[in-house]
């Protein structure tokens, strides 16, 4: 049984300090030896990206809307496809109050409880 024991403690300290030492190198790699952030500053030059938004801004304010699009046939002749939400039963006020306190419904209460009685 001792030796039993003592093969179960070697293996975990064993264990424990394969643990420690894979942390060790984990944690104590090569450090960076420059800045991890560094700055540029832009000195009046606009990005591609900027030149882009600014365009695409330009073009949609130059956009008009008017009411003419309801008038066309081709907007009456559209069909709404979307699913109709059927309304459900609204809940109690406090679901996580006990039953029959609390309620201010005009419900009966053996609507909400079972008969107990046999």
């Amino acid at each position: 049984m001792t030796s039993l024991f003592s093969r179960n403690t070697l293996l975990v300290v064993a264990v424990g300090i394969a643990l420690l030492i894979g942390l060790w190198y984990m944690f104590s790699g090569d450090k960076p030896k420059g800045a991890l952030l560094t700055t540029t500053s832009v000195s009046g030059t606009e990005s591609i990206a900027e030149i882009g938004i600014v365009e695409t801004l330009l073009t949609l304010r130059a956009v008009s809307l008017s009411g003419t699009i309801f008038s066309d046939p081709a907007f009456g002749a559209l069909r709404d496809f979307g699913t109709q939400i059927i309304p459900e039963p609204v809940g109690r006020p406090n679901p996580f109050a006990p039953r029959g306190v609390g309620d201010s419904s005009t419900t009966d209460k053996n609507t909400l409880l079972p008969d107990s009685t046999p």
